[in-house]
Parts: structure tokens; sequence; C-alpha cells
């Protein structure tokens, strides 16, 4: 039973989501979204009691993958290769596991300034700047760094890439890797 209320809160996510990119957070209602899951406004209650509560619920989870990257990154030695790994683990998050989170965080965060839940995620990705970022190194190369993490969050983003497309992400990855790459 605790498979299928998860399953359900899932789909719900994926739906509130898909309703948010087509009109907008504030112009989506509960009703919409249940109708669109063909259930009933009350189904929907026993998971969600507002649009805010589901989208506390996606930035927890983008977070909880954040907070699993982080205590990965902790346990390695800090070295170059150990950089390269953390961005290509927060390139698969922030594209395969949490794109649609993370293009609905860019296009609300005035919204989501509201609700508090840019803190959170705003503390993590600091930890990952402080994570990324040579110990001892020059202003330059930290700046490097946290431009890296910069990229990859910014190509995702379709308002950076062109006539309404965000670039490949293997291209965000790529210009990441080569900011963190040892200067000669």
């Amino acid at each position: 039973m605790v498979g299928r209320r998860s399953d359900t809160r899932e789909r719900i996510q994926q739906v509130a989501l898909e309703l948010f990119a087509e009109h907008g957070y504030e112009k989506t209602s509960l009703r919409e979204i249940a109708e669109r899951l063909a259930v009933t406004k009350a189904a929907l209650y026993y998971h969600f009691k507002t649009k805010e509560d589901i989208v506390h619920s996606l930035v927890e989870n983008l977070v909880d993958g954040l907070d699993e990257l982080l205590a990965w990154a902790k346990e390695q030695p800090r070295s170059q290769g150990t950089t390269e790994e953390v961005l290509r683990r927060f390139s698969a998050l922030v594209n395969d596991e949490h794109g649609p989170e993370m293009q609905f965080i860019q296009q609300n965060i005035p919204t989501l300034k509201k609700f508090g839940v840019m803190h959170p995620l705003g503390a993590k990705v600091r930890e990952l700047f402080q994570l990324i970022s040579a110990e001892g190194g020059d202003p330059a190369t930290e700046l490097r760094a946290r431009l890296a993490l910069v990229a990859l969050v910014l190509g995702i983003n379709p308002m950076f890439g062109g006539p309404g497309a965000a670039p490949p992400p293997e291209v965000a990855l790529q210009v990441a890797l080569e900011l963190v790459a040892p200067r000669g």
C-alpha cells in the first residue's frame, strides 16, 4: 500500500508540473490537476492540501537528490577527478532525474521565494560550490568552479539556448568540465 501511495504522489507531481508548464503556476488550480489525473479533488487532497504543498514536495525531492550527491562527494578525496565526477552527477541530477523540477524552479523563482523553498535549495548549491572549489585556490579558479555549476543550471533553461531550446545537456557539461580543467 505504501508503494501505491508513493506512485500516486509522484503522478500528482508529474501532472502538476505539466500543468504548471502549460498554464503557469498561478493559473493552474487543484481542480485542473485532479481532472487531468481523473481523480476527485478529495483524492488529491489526501496527498496534497494545496498547490504550495505540491511545490514544497517537488523542491524536497530535489534537495534530497542534492543531499545524496553531497554525501557522496564528502566521502571522496578532494581531487580533479572528484570535481569532474561531482559535475557529471550534478548534470544528471538537474537534467535527467529532476529536469522538469529545475525548469519549474527557474521559471517561478519569485513565487518560490514567497513560499520559502529557495533557501534550502540555495544552501545545498552553496555546499556544492564549496566542495568543488579547490582548497586554497586562487579567486579565479574558485570562480571558474562556481561558474561550472552555474553553466549546468543555465544549460537546462530554454531561455539561454537560442530560439526555444536549451543546449543539449552534454554541451553544458562539456563547458562545465572545461571551466574546472587545470590551467597550464
